[in-house]
């Protein structure tokens, strides 16, 4: 069986002359353009901004979160703020972690103080068994007669 068609095939880039064509077809091309555009703002926490002159000079634009947002970003040279929900994740995600690191911390010195007051009874009940480890200016008299 035969194929009808060549199927697709590359199409060369030169301005077409027909108005109504022509405007058919950057409809069709900005649909595209900006269905992409969202999907990578949507995909992996772009921040875009698309503005784009139709041919009869018309002004379109798409922009995540806003085109005015990114624009300013872009102009002034800002870093992202923490609105966007990338970053409200990785903010989320380290706060996490710090409360994590800040409960096993709390355990730690839990234990520790712990230890130092078993330590410390340790202390007192050897100098109670072992007078002669005592400091000498707490000792009485008695101390000495045994």
């Amino acid at each position: 069986m035969a194929r009808k068609s060549k199927g697709r095939q590359k199409v060369e880039m030169v301005k077409m002359n027909n108005e109504t064509n022509l405007q058919i077809i950057f409809s069709k091309y900005r649909a595209g353009l900006f269905k992409k555009a969202s999907e990578l703002s949507t995909l992996r926490g772009a921040e875009i901004a698309i503005i784009v002159f139709s041919p009869g000079r018309k002004v379109f634009s798409f922009g995540h979160p806003c085109v005015e947002t990114v624009l300013e970003r872009f102009v002034s040279g800002n870093p992202p703020q923490a609105t966007s929900g990338t970053m409200k994740l990785i903010e989320a995600h380290l706060n996490a972690s710090v409360c994590k690191l800040n409960t096993q911390v709390l355990n730690q010195l839990e234990i520790e103080m712990k230890r130092g007051e078993e330590l410390n009874h340790m202390k007192k009940t050897n100098e109670n068994q072992c007078w002669w480890m005592a400091p000498k200016e707490d000792m009485s008299l008695t101390h000495f007669n045994n």
